[in-house]
């Protein structure tokens, strides 16, 4: 291989690996269990199992969570985990960006990493969440937050503006932007009324009066992130499993809120 192929693939390998290694599992390759990523992987057909060879042989240290045949192109569709690229059934080229259904305006490529993020929110540790209950709370999320990112204080107000939700709120403070994030979420999960003491935080900058030394779940949750790639905060699981990072404003998230309960109802019928 000459120098500037060479320097061609180092640079591919680097973009598909963007953002991925923070969140890998524990071995760095494995997809989660039961996902629809690690589902595609178990049933990959002899043909989708040799475009993975190959990627891997000609990318050493990429990880390649699942392959599958798309519908467009005779291409075939590369997941790592957080991004996707697309080739040939012997990878004699490589392209990394999106595909736009022009009738629908659809962005096929998000949509495809979506659907092979989803998580099975069953396996999720909602009894070491914060429940946030506003109105009935008849539609759900969960939601991976830190306490000092402003991201997710700007979505905690936005929910403030919404009814009828109900909030799991998973601890989730990353150390390396937010040093001082872990001992107040200490503070806030050894407060007694904690959902309470989330939105005086969140919302008002006020935090419970005591020392945080009681047994808190932050270990545990912040395996489950990794477990799970997740990567910023915050991220939002809804209950069909979509994983949709940021703070949503309040009309995007009506939206997703209402995917999710169509989703939902076509898989029971």
């Amino acid at each position: 291989m000459n120098r500037k192929i060479s320097l061609l693939c180092a640079g591919l390998t680097c973009l598909l690996m963007a953002g991925t290694a923070p969140a890998q599992t524990k071995d760095g390759k494995a997809p989660v269990a039961g996902s629809p990523a690690a589902v595609r992987a178990a049933n990959a057909t002899p043909e989708e199992a040799e475009v993975k060879k190959l990627m891997q042989e000609k990318f050493p240290g990429l990880d390649v969570v699942s392959v599958s045949k798309s519908p467009y192109f005779g291409l075939f569709e590369v997941f790592t985990g957080e991004q996707m690229a697309y080739t040939d059934a012997k990878v004699t080229y490589i392209m990394v960006g999106t595909i736009i259904d022009p009738a629908t305006r659809t962005n096929v490529t998000e949509e495809r990493i979506q659907a092979l993020k989803a998580i099975n929110v069953a396996d999720l540790p909602l009894d070491q969440a914060i429940k946030v209950v506003r109105g009935k709370g008849e539609r759900k999320v969960i939601v991976f937050s830190d306490a000092d990112c402003p991201f997710c204080k700007r979505l905690e107000n936005t929910l403030q503006e919404m009814d009828n939700v109900t909030a799991y709120i998973l601890l989730y403070p990353i150390d390396q932007l937010h040093p001082d994030a872990a001992r107040k979420s200490k503070m806030i999960w050894c407060a007694t009324d904690r959902p309470k003491a989330w939105l005086d935080f969140m919302l008002r900058g006020n935090l419970p009066n005591n020392d945080g030394s009681c047994e808190t779940p932050l270990p545990q949750l912040q395996a489950a992130a990794q477990k799970y790639r997740v990567v910023a905060t915050p991220t939002m699981v809804f209950m069909d499993g979509r994983v949709v990072p940021g703070a949503l404003p309040k009309e995007r998230l009506e939206k997703e809120f209402a995917r999710a309960e169509t989703a939902l109802k076509t898989a029971k019928n």
